[in-house]
C-alpha cells in the first residue's frame, strides 16, 4: 500500500504553519514535506515533528529570492556561489529534522545564455550539490515542472530528467516523479514509472486541470496506486495539491489506504 505524506504548504493552510503538523496526523498522516522551513527555526519545526510522531520526508534547498522570481538557482551560471552558499543552510535544517532528501529547483532559464552552458552549470551544480549530501547519507532529488505553472522553468520532461542525471553520474541523484506536471507535459504515467523505478526516489500528486485533490480531475488515480504496489515502488507519495475546500472535507480518496 503506498505511503502518503501530506505537503504542509499546500494542505491544511486553515491554520498556521506550526499547527499543521497536528492537523495532519490528526487526521492519519505519519509523514510530511513542505517547500521551505527557512522561515522557521529548525528546532520549533523538530518539535512539532516529535510531538505528532511524523517523519520529515523533503523539503527544498533554498530557491533565491522566491518573492522576485527565482525558482531555484541550479541552471544558471551567473548565481553558482549563491547555490553553492545555500547548500549549507539546506544541509543544516536536514540534519537538525532528520530529513533525509533535498529537492534541488533548477530554476528559470537565464536570459542571454545558451543552453549548452545552462546545461554545464546544471550538471555541476548537482555534482557538487550530491557530493555535499552524500557526506551525510542523504538524497539529491531533481524534478520536472509543467510550463503552465512555471513559465520558462529550465527542468520539464521526465526524459529530459533522466538525461542530465546519466550525465551528472551522481551516485545519490534521484528523480522526484511529480504525477500532476507529468501528466500535463507527456501522459504515459505507469510505463515511465515502471521503466525508471529505480531511479525515482520521491512521488507527488495532485489531480488536474485545477491542481486539486485525487478524484476532481482527469487522472486515474486509483488504479495508479495499485500499479505502483504491483511494481514495487517503495517510497513515500507526497500530497502536493490544493484542497478544493477544506482540507480535512476533501481526504475521502484517502481513507482506504490509512
Amino acid at each position: 500500500m503506498p505511503k502518503f505524506n501530506a505537503n504542509l504548504s499546500m494542505m491544511f493552510n486553515e491554520v498556521g504553519f506550526l499547527e499543521r503538523f497536528g492537523a495532519a496526523a490528526k487526521v492519519g498522516f505519519r509523514g510530511v514535506e513542505f517547500l521551505f522551513p527557512y522561515e522557521f527555526p529548525a528546532a520549533q519545526i523538530r518539535e512539532q515533528l516529535d510531538k505528532h510522531k511524523l517523519k520529515m520526508v523533503l523539503f527544498n534547498m533554498p530557491p533565491g529570492d522566491w518573492a522576485a522570481g527565482d525558482r531555484g538557482l541550479a541552471c544558471d551560471p551567473a548565481k553558482v556561489a549563491a547555490f553553492q552558499d545555500n547548500m549549507g543552510k539546506a544541509v543544516e535544517y536536514a540534519s537538525a529534522l532528520g530529513c533525509g532528501m533535498i529537492h534541488c529547483m533548477a530554476g528559470l532559464k537565464p536570459r542571454g545564455v545558451n543552453e549548452e552552458k545552462m546545461r554545464e552549470t546544471y550538471i555541476a551544480n548537482l555534482q557538487f550539490a550530491g557530493q555535499e549530501l552524500a557526506k551525510h547519507n542523504m538524497k539529491l532529488l531533481i524534478e520536472a515542472i509543467n510550463t503552465r505553472d512555471i513559465p520558462g522553468f529550465y527542468l520539464n520532461f521526465s526524459r529530459q530528467a533522466f538525461d542530465i542525471m546519466h550525465y551528472a553520474s551522481v551516485p545519490n541523484l534521484l528523480f522526484q516523479y511529480d504525477i500532476y506536471h507529468m501528466q500535463i507535459m507527456e501522459g504515459d504515467l505507469a510505463p515511465t514509472v515502471e521503466k525508471n523505478l529505480a531511479r525515482i526516489g520521491h512521488m507527488q500528486l495532485a489531480d488536474t486541470p485545477g491542481r486539486h485533490e485525487p478524484g476532481t480531475g482527469e487522472i486515474n488515480y486509483p488504479f495508479l496506486f495499485q500499479f505502483f504496489d504491483k511494481i514495487g515502488y517503495q517510497g513515500w507519495i507526497g500530497c502536493e495539491y490544493r484542497p478544493a475546500g477544506n482540507t480535512e472535507a476533501g481526504l475521502g480518496w484517502l481513507k482506504p489506504y490509512l
